[in-house]
């Protein structure tokens, strides 16, 4: 399972932290957080076969920077929505790398789900080497089929993606796939810099109930313009 577990914790600091584990080994997240604030995880390199860090509910005042990741699923917030009243908020990652990852920054809430949230979240300065996929909120996270296809009921709200570079092994580079019922707000993308580097086609982003704005660089093309032009 984790590697390490951080649970019902305040001021922790995780710097110079080295991990491996193959990336076929199932459920073994790097950093684990829950129930936590005020943790910073600084300048470590994970590979697991599962999120290099998984920041859960409960969790606040979270700050990632200096982490390069992989293999793995990338850095994820989530999963959400188990739970009633599940909420993750102040999350900041920052400078790090991702090579080789099935996910590159994620937010993932079940399809079926509690209500809760996840608000103000910043991800800045991160490179993408051959991942999958790059940038990706998945509020219809289905791990065991079948699923009710009921809506999400968790809230994603001031979401800021920013200088975003790099290579996407599949042609989605940026997918925001949120709830129906509780669509996602406030999502920022600045300076975006992604291509395929695959067969069939340059990079795209999809969007399904996402608002909120780009600027900057817009590689792919922004599936947000139409909410900026309305």
């Amino acid at each position: 399972m984790f590697h390490f577990d951080v649970y019902n914790c305040k001021n922790v600091t995780f710097s110079h932290v080295n991990i491996t584990a193959p990336d076929e080994s199932p459920n073994t997240d790097g950093i684990h957080i829950s129930t936590s604030s005020n943790i910073q995880v600084f300048d470590s390199n994970i590979g697991t076969g599962d999120d290099c860090i998984s920041i859960f509910a409960g969790s606040q005042m979270i700050n990632i920077s200096g982490v390069t990741c992989g293999p793995g699923h990338g850095i994820s917030i989530g999963s959400l929505g188990r739970s009633p009243n599940e909420v993750v908020k102040d999350i900041h990652v920052k400078s790090c790398t991702l090579t080789a990852t099935q996910n590159g920054v994620r937010i993932k809430t079940f399809a079926s789900s509690n209500v809760g949230s996840a608000t103000t979240i910043n991800f800045e300065d991160i490179i993408m080497n051959n991942v999958r996929n790059p940038v990706i909120i998945d509020q219809h996270y289905c791990p065991m089929p079948p699923c009710t296809g009921q809506a999400s009921s968790v809230k994603i709200k001031d979401v800021t993606f920013n200088n975003i570079r790099g290579t996407s092994s599949s042609i989605a580079a940026v997918t925001f796939n949120c709830s129906a019922l509780f669509p996602c707000e406030g999502i920022n993308l600045r300076d975006i810099n992604l291509s395929h580097n695959g067969v069939g086609g340059p990079a795209i982003a999809l969007c399904a109930n996402a608002q909120g704005h780009a600027a900057g660089k817009e590689l792919p093309p922004s599936c947000l313009k139409s909410v900026l032009d309305s």
